[in-house]
């Protein structure tokens, strides 16, 4: 959680010094979802996440080091920095994608559990058992694909589970004005699944829900609907001025800030010292200026890069007669932008 509002912390340094593009969404505040739920999984499991992924991917085990150099565009950026802050991708660590549009997660790793099944039940793979977490906020939960990827989970008994990461507001507007049955956990039962809601600020409350909805999908039990209630402590993005939410309601929220109140369970449990907390917090800050010097000295993608991964015949439009990208030759893109 600290390595996660960290490096949050200083993505608006350097957005703000300009080293990075586009829409930037912070997870401060949001911390104990991420991790009560991604530490329970195994390596081989799936995580699909949302415009605001860059600690989604950090709790999946990417190094920090590639999350920011895509976040500054670079070639040694987890997706080679075409994907910037809301498309972080690794097959690798099973990081199904960040995704710009609401809603979009929630079909793909209803997908990748039907994988799992199909494995298992068809191939007759054993071994085949991931389960499949999907990640998505209050206002998706309005959107038709939340609805149908619920029904055809529920149907075929599918290893994943639904997070709802409910913070309260969907951009400017508030749950409560958008909803008509606020209580999202309880849209579990009419598909069929269990349906929990959980304080999302308590990491140890988080993880002991995830653990349930982990085993249950992963004995074929099928999907869980988990509503965590949290709250994000900066504007929608980093663009937003926040002006839109009450003082008191952030002040409200900022008092059950989860990282100070584990540290506070830690201390009062003999668990750990100050000077434990001192070190992981002196480790995370040389992790996360180690991944901005990183980021700054790695070089941009090379123009030849532009149209890799768009088509995927290889004598597509992209590829000339002679076997090189078209993007390659000069004379294909004279007169455009350089960035």
């Amino acid at each position: 959680m600290v390595l996660g509002r960290s490096f949050e912390d200083m993505c608006a340094q350097m957005y703000y010094r300009g080293k990075m593009f586009g829409f930037v969404h912070l997870y401060n505040g949001q911390e104990a979802v991420s991790t009560g739920f991604v530490k329970c999984l195994k390596p081989e499991d799936y995580v699909c996440s949302t415009y605001r992924d860059h600690v989604h991917a950090l709790s999946k085990g990417v190094p920090a080091r590639a999350v920011m150099s895509e976040l500054f565009g670079k070639a040694t950026g987890i997706c080679r920095g075409q994907g910037g802050s809301m498309h972080m991708f690794s097959k690798e660590h099973g990081l199904l994608g960040g995704f710009a549009f609401i809603g979009e997660g929630i079909p793909v790793a209803t997908g990748a559990a039907f994988k799992t099944k199909y494995e298992r039940e068809v191939l007759k793979n054993d071994k085949a058992d991931a389960v499949t977490v999907a990640f998505f906020g209050d206002g998706t939960c309005n959107n038709g694909q939340f609805f149908e990827c619920l029904n055809m989970a529920a149907l075929w008994k599918l290893p994943i589970i639904f997070v709802v990461e409910n913070n309260l507001w969907a951009i400017g507007m508030s749950h409560y004005r958008a909803t008509s049955v606020p209580e999202i956990w309880k849209k579990g039962p009419a598909f069929g699944m269990p349906g929990i809601h959980v304080d999302g600020m308590d990491v140890l409350k988080v993880r002991e829900v995830a653990l349930e909805a982990v085993a249950r999908a992963r004995r074929g039990d099928g999907p869980t609907l988990v509503e965590c209630e949290t709250y994000r402590f900066r504007g929608h993005s980093l663009a937003d001025p926040d002006e839109l939410r009450k003082p008191a309601e952030k002040a409200h929220y900022a008092a059950r800030d989860p990282i100070i109140a584990l540290k506070k369970y830690l201390l009062e449990s003999g668990l750990v010292d100050e000077t434990d907390l001192r070190s992981i917090d002196k480790k995370i800050d040389e992790i996360v200026e180690d991944a901005v010097e990183f980021a700054d000295a790695s070089p941009l993608p090379p123009r030849s890069q532009l149209l890799e991964n768009v088509f995927a015949d290889p004598k597509g439009f992209g590829i000339g007669p002679d076997g090189k990208y078209r993007c390659e030759d000069p004379a294909f893109t004279a007169g455009t932008a350089q960035v």
